[in-house]
C-alpha cells in the first residue's frame, strides 16, 4: 500500500478473537504498526515506545493497533507481560500483511528470509494512509518520538 491508498475494512482478528475494522476507528487516526515477532528485543522496545506515548498520541487524536503473523494467544501472553495498552491483530495467515506490502524477502545477518518488513502507517479519520515509515526508518527504543515529530 502507498500513501493515499484506503486500508481494507477488515483488519482481522485481535488477541481476543475480536474482529477489527476500519470503520471501528472512523473519526479517529490510526497508527497502525507491523512488526516481527512477539516478545523479541526489537519488537518489545517498539511496543513499549508506543505504549509510554499512548496518552500523547491519543491527544493528537490517534489510536495505536499492532500487527504481526503471531497467535491470538502469543499477543495475550506479550500484552500482559509488557503492560500494553493497545490492540494486537494475530495474522496468523499474513493476508493484511501482505495486502499493506509489509510482508517479503529481508535480509538478516546476511541470510534471506521472507517475513514481516517493520512497517508503520499513519492513518487519517477516513482510512487513508498519510505516512509510512518503513523498514530502515524505524528505530525501535524512539518509534513513538519519530510520530510524533512527524505528526505535530
Amino acid at each position: 500500500m502507498n500513501i493515499g491508498d484506503k486500508l481494507p475494512e477488515i483488519l482481522g482478528t485481535d488477541q481476543n478473537g475480536k474482529t477489527i475494522k476500519t470503520s471501528d476507528f472512523a473519526g479517529r487516526k490510526l497508527v497502525l504498526y507491523a512488526y516481527p515477532k512477539d516478545n523479541t528485543s526489537g519488537c518489545t522496545a517498539e511496543a513499549c515506545s508506543l505504549r509510554d506515548h499512548k496518552e500523547q498520541l491519543q491527544q493528537l487524536g490517534f489510536e495505536i493497533l499492532g500487527i504481526s503473523k503471531d497467535s491470538a494467544d502469543s499477543h495475550k501472553k506479550f500484552i500482559e507481560k509488557q503492560e500494553l495498552n493497545f490492540n494486537l491483530i494475530a495474522d496468523t495467515n499474513t493476508t493484511l500483511l501482505q495486502q499493506l506490502g509489509a510482508w517479503g524477502e529481508k535480509n538478516m545477518c546476511g541470510k534471506t528470509t521472507i517475513g514481516t518488513l517493520r512497517t508503520t502507517f499513519l492513518v487519517d479519520e477516513q482510512g487513508t494512509i498519510t505516512h509510512i515509515f518503513g523498514p530502515k526508518q524505524i528505530k525501535t527504543k524512539e518509534h513513538a518520538q519519530q510520530i510524533l515529530d512527524v505528526i505535530k
